[in-house]
């Protein structure tokens, strides 16, 4: 889940200006930097790395702009999301790019959604949910089981699963790792994985 903090105030600022939008809002760089850090360098949907910069992320509408205008300066309802295959084949984008104008379901920003219950991984790497309607949305929408982001989430469970079973007393340990890998400044990418399975075992899952 992303936990939004305060706007940038000169998004404050230009929300209050006459005739003011997005396209005209000339501080992204700033939008960037703040989407960016409470985000902790994570695209808002597959967790892959973003950085601050325009050429190595997007600024996403989760409503988009065409079909909610009176949303498209309202921080909760920005994230940061990465390229996800611009300029590739329809068939090789995912996130942002993918996703276009259509709408989600759940929004990883928004608290009531707890998103971290919407989802489950496979040892496969491959994301769902027990929801049917968002279910379809993860993967036509935005997605999120093409096989290069597959991949990169089972390396990230085979890793953690290998921690698991050759850390003596792991289950004492969980927490800890759980701990570790929340609270720094900069997430690794795709970790939101790691913390799904860590919290199943923490809860007493035996696989």
């Amino acid at each position: 889940m992303i936990i939004k903090g305060a706007e940038p105030n000169r998004l404050t600022q230009h929300r209050k200006q006459a005739h003011s939008d997005y396209n005209n809002y000339a501080q992204k760089d700033e939008l960037r930097a703040a989407l960016v850090g409470e985000q902790k360098g994570l695209c808002c949907y597959c967790t892959g790395r973003i950085r601050a910069e325009s050429a190595a992320m997007k600024i996403e509408h989760w409503q988009c702009q065409a079909t909610y205008p009176q949303q498209q300066l309202v921080y909760g309802n920005l994230l940061g999301a990465c390229l996800g295959g611009d300029g590739k084949s329809p068939a090789e984008r995912h996130c942002d790019t993918r996703k276009g104008s259509r709408d989600l379901k759940w929004n990883p920003a928004n608290i009531a959604h707890v998103i971290e219950s919407r989802v489950r991984y496979l040892s496969n790497g491959a994301v769902e949910s027990a929801d049917a309607e968002f279910n379809i949305q993860i993967n036509d929408v935005l997605g999120l089981n093409l096989s290069y982001l597959k991949s990169s989430r089972k390396a990230v469970l085979d890793s953690v699963l290998n921690w698991w079973r050759s850390t003596p007393n792991a289950r004492q340990k969980v927490q800890q790792q759980i701990d570790h890998r929340t609270n720094a400044a900069e997430h690794q990418p795709f970790s939101p994985v790691a913390v799904w399975f860590l919290r199943q075992k923490l809860g007493g899952a035996t696989a």
